[in-house]
């Protein structure tokens, strides 16, 4: 084939490769091999390290300054199309082809200089890493939101009380606000794994190459403070098969759907006729196409299933790099099919459900009518524990009291002072007063606990978290 006709057939197809092929692909295996529908989305991290690409291979001589200042424009005259709405076409294998394509479209055959020295590995995996760590500060500003609408809603609650649960069964009087705010820490704990993914994700691999590293004397250093890395990567087989940050952006997406879907549990049963404690809002509810009274709380169970779907794009990801030898393998293409996915539904569930908790009304006569006096058990045991009696007896004590309730389909503040007496003879008259349960928090001080003054310092910390 002669030079010429070798340019034109490159020019119709377009590919990156194929020069070692005598014929075309299939259009079955095209179909399956093309990725522009998923990493169309990475354009402006393509383009933005193909800029730095190309500085960095006219510090190393291999572009002279007026051609890297011709790819830099044509870049930005790509970027330009693409931010107006330019479209892959056939052909356009994945987002790296269509970049080049459009390049080639504005600056010509300088263009074809761009690749010397990279691959679409090490290419690919420096645009995701880029992805991956504005992805995590997207997610963070939305799950701050969340917790700001948490300590907004808990100011409310603060002297609300109302049934703790364990085993969803009735267990200690609590406050409102220290119920909601366990539900606040969780999400700080994620925060602090989107920041360790977004370190995770801050190690360069350009200049890795395929597989071998570049045989062209770039900078490494200089193309990690031009992108805003962290770090470089210290092994080029490694470096174009990591998807460690993906896992462990996934695994934070992971946990922040599964405290979203608890948050969402909590709500949806709180909100319940049986319990009456929340009233949703109009805005994230939805009706019943057949039942007029119904006030259905969508949002808070779209949450709740997001969280399946978490677990299965990390389980998706960690069974496919299980499976995979060493340095690069096109399984890891569908790597961003799952990253992407989970952020998206992250991006559009963590908002909804912020929306759906600030527009909650909390009945606080509801709840705290639920509690009992039954509940206050643990505190009349500790009532004997400080009159001189040992926790054993006293549990045994106050467990043969709350089986005499359940006999006669009493609470314990029904009982006669008798009862308390023959349980135990260190009960007193004032016993009573232990059944209270106002008293019953007001003594639970220690930190993090449900006191008021734990609970206002609680809340104190939880607002400068999100300073």
């Amino acid at each position: 084939m002669t030079t010429a006709a070798f340019a034109a057939a490159s020019a119709k197809s377009h590919k990156l490769w194929g020069g070692r092929f005598a014929g075309g692909p299939a259009p079955a295996f095209d179909a399956l091999n093309s990725s522009i529908g998923v990493d169309f989305r990475l354009w402006p991290f393509d383009v933005q390290l193909s800029k730095a690409w190309a500085m960095a291979l006219y510090k190393a001589n291999v572009l002279t300054l007026d051609e890297c200042n011709e790819i830099e424009a044509g870049l930005d005259a790509v970027a330009a199309r693409l931010d107006a709405g330019e479209q892959p076409v056939a052909g356009d294998e994945d987002i790296h082809t269509l970049i080049d394509r459009l390049l080639h479209d504005e600056i010509g055959d300088t263009a074809s200089k761009l690749h010397t020295g990279r691959s679409r590995n090490d290419q690919v995996a420096t645009a995701t890493r880029l992805w991956a760590m504005e992805a995590a500060i997207r997610l963070d500003a939305a799950v701050r939101e969340l917790q700001q609408v948490m300590i907004d809603q808990a100011h409310g609650l603060e002297t609300a009380l109302m049934p703790s649960y364990t085993h969803m069964q009735r267990a200690i009087p609590v406050s409102g606000a220290h119920w909601l705010l366990a539900h606040f820490w969780p999400l700080e704990r994620d925060r602090t794994r989107l920041r360790a993914a977004q370190r995770s994700a801050g190690g360069l691999p350009l200049g890795s190459g395929a597989v071998a590293g570049c045989a062209y004397p770039v900078s490494r250093v200089l193309l990690q403070g031009s992108l805003g890395f962290g770090a470089l990567t210290q092994n080029s087989i490694d470096a174009v098969s990591d998807r460690d940050f993906v896992a462990e952006l996934l695994f934070c997406a992971t946990m922040i759907g599964t405290h979203l879907s608890r948050l969402a549990e909590d709500l949806i049963i709180y909100g319940s006729s049986e319990f009456g404690f929340v009233r949703f809002g109009d805005a994230y509810s939805s009706g019943s196409s057949m039942m007029p009274q119904k006030r259905n709380p969508d949002a808070l169970e779209l949450a709740r299933g997001s969280a399946a779907r978490m677990l299965g794009n990390l389980t998706t990801l960690l069974a496919t790099l299980k499976g995979l030898p060493s340095s690069y393998n096109k399984d890891l293409q569908d790597d961003k099919r799952v990253l992407f996915d989970a952020v998206d539904t992250l991006l559009l569930v963590l908002p909804a459900v912020a929306g759906a908790l600030a527009e909650c009304d909390f009945d606080t006569q509801r709840m705290r009518a639920a509690l009992s006096s039954t509940m206050m058990a643990t505190d009349l045991a500790d009532y004997l524990v400080r009159k001189g009696a040992t926790f054993r007896e006293a549990h045994g004590a106050v467990g043969h009291l709350i089986r005499q309730c359940e006999e006669g389909g009493l609470d314990l503040h029904t009982l006669p002072f008798a009862a308390f007496s023959a349980a135990h003879p260190l009960f007193e008259h004032d016993v009573f007063d232990a059944l209270s349960a106002l008293q019953s928090v007001e003594q639970r001080e220690v930190e993090g606990g449900t006191g008021p003054s734990a609970v206002r310092g609680q809340l104190e910390a939880a607002q400068r978290a999100l300073v």
